[in-house]
């Protein structure tokens, strides 16, 4: 009885989330077109530079302290974890089926970026709004949440437009390396357009290995600082700049600092207007979030032509081999000490192992102009097993952490 106690809490959250995708599909059909690819285009714009970074900053002011921000050092780590042990597992999978070279950094990224952003989002703060929730006070439960799942989002955030968008990247460059080699300048139009690090021509090792010959002996110093200079343009630290990070800046910043956090939170704060606003404007980036993913994944619908090998494994690394390894590490965890005393807390570390790919791996592909079509696919496929997958594994996790 327990547990089936547990698995409807689980279940609540879950269907307010199809429910608003079936809404965003709906939305995308051709016989109404209110989510056309403009449409599309301005919303994902109003929630990237808009809604996210407001709703981060408005609860990250209200809940974070220094005291807490010490508590959750361990989630950063966690994220990393998932994405280091995903790219793994994504590239036994793509030695085991073979996949085409178009498509290995789109194998990749889908194993190594989960959706840390709108699907905790909602799901976890849900949770804990159930009658049946073991979090315990539904107030305390719910503003804990809002805390742990707006870092970890900011935090998949900087990891994913790093770790995923260099990895799709470095394959890209490969396949276009491969399909021009009487050319080393030819590089995909659409490549140079849209990556930031090659606006004006390509950076790949035959060009920076053709400068380093060429270049005249100079001093020590000279030479560092156009190492530094190269490695910085190879980084590409602007994104790690995302309007998401610098919410989390600006929202510890405010949160720590007892004095900044007197002039914004509070009763009598003089300037509470300011983050009521910024809280308002917060509120909008769910269900704007939820009603493109539904748009995203009409799209899938329309597509054919990528191996089903390649869709389970896909699915078999998302919900079966990260979950049950995140169980191992979590646990591993609690059980040496590293991570305090919370099951919320460690219910968020482990349900960060069992999310589906990140939806923005469309729009990585859509930068590169490789495997758009194949993209829709996953993740129409992913998500469809997600409805089922979230639900198990959230009620094996809350069973595991109360």
């Amino acid at each position: 009885m327990e547990l089936w106690k547990l698995f409807m809490t689980a279940l609540m959250p879950v269907l307010k989330l199809i429910i608003i995708t079936a809404v965003g599909a709906f939305l995308a059909l051709d016989r109404f077109n209110l989510l056309r690819d403009n449409a599309r285009k301005h919303l994902n714009a109003l929630v990237y530079y808009v809604f996210i970074p407001a709703l981060i900053c408005s609860i990250l002011t209200k809940s974070i302290t220094f005291r807490s921000l010490v508590m959750l050092w361990f989630m950063p780590m966690n994220i990393l974890l998932t994405f280091i042990a995903g790219s793994a597992l994504g590239w036994l999978l793509m030695k085991v089926t073979k996949a085409p070279h178009n498509l290995q950094g789109l194998v990749l990224g889908c194993c190594a970026g989960g959706n840390l952003g709108n699907l905790p989002l909602i799901v976890i703060p849900s949770v804990c709004k159930q009658s049946s929730s073991p979090f315990g006070d539904v107030d305390v439960c719910y503003q804990k949440a809002m805390a742990y799942v707006t870092l970890s989002l900011a935090v998949g955030c900087m990891y994913f437009w790093t770790i995923v968008y260099s990895i799709v990247r470095a394959y890209s460059c490969k396949v276009s390396s491969v399909g021009n080699v009487d050319d080393s300048t030819s590089y995909p139009l659409e490549l140079i357009e849209s990556d930031p690090e090659n606006h004006t021509k390509p950076s790949n090792g035959l060009v920076v290995t053709l400068e380093e010959k060429t270049t005249p002996d100079v001093g020590n110093h000279t030479k560092l600082m156009e190492t530094l200079k190269k490695l910085v343009v190879k980084l590409n630290l602007n994104i790690l700049l995302t309007p998401a990070t610098i919410a989390v800046i600006v929202g510890s910043v405010i949160g720590v600092i007892p004095q900044l956090r007197k002039l914004f939170i509070g009763e009598n704060a003089p300037l509470r207007v300011v983050q009521d606003s910024t809280s308002m404007l917060g509120d909008a980036c769910i269900p704007a979030i939820t009603l493109l993913v539904g748009a995203t994944l009409l799209q899938g619908l329309k597509g054919s032509g990528i191996k089903v090998s390649i869709v389970i494994g896909i699915i078999a690394v998302r919900f079966i081999a990260l979950p049950m390894l995140g169980v191992g590490i979590v646990k591993g965890a609690v059980h040496f000490g590293v991570i305090h005393h919370d099951p919320l807390y460690h219910f968020t570390l482990l349900f960060q192992y069992a999310v589906p790919p990140a939806v923005s791996m469309s729009t990585i592909t859509q930068f590169f102009g490789a495997g758009e079509t194949e993209c829709s696919i996953i993740m129409l496929a992913t998500y469809a097993c997600a409805s089922v997958s979230v639900t198990v594994w959230s009620t094996i996790f809350m069973s595991i952490v109360t």
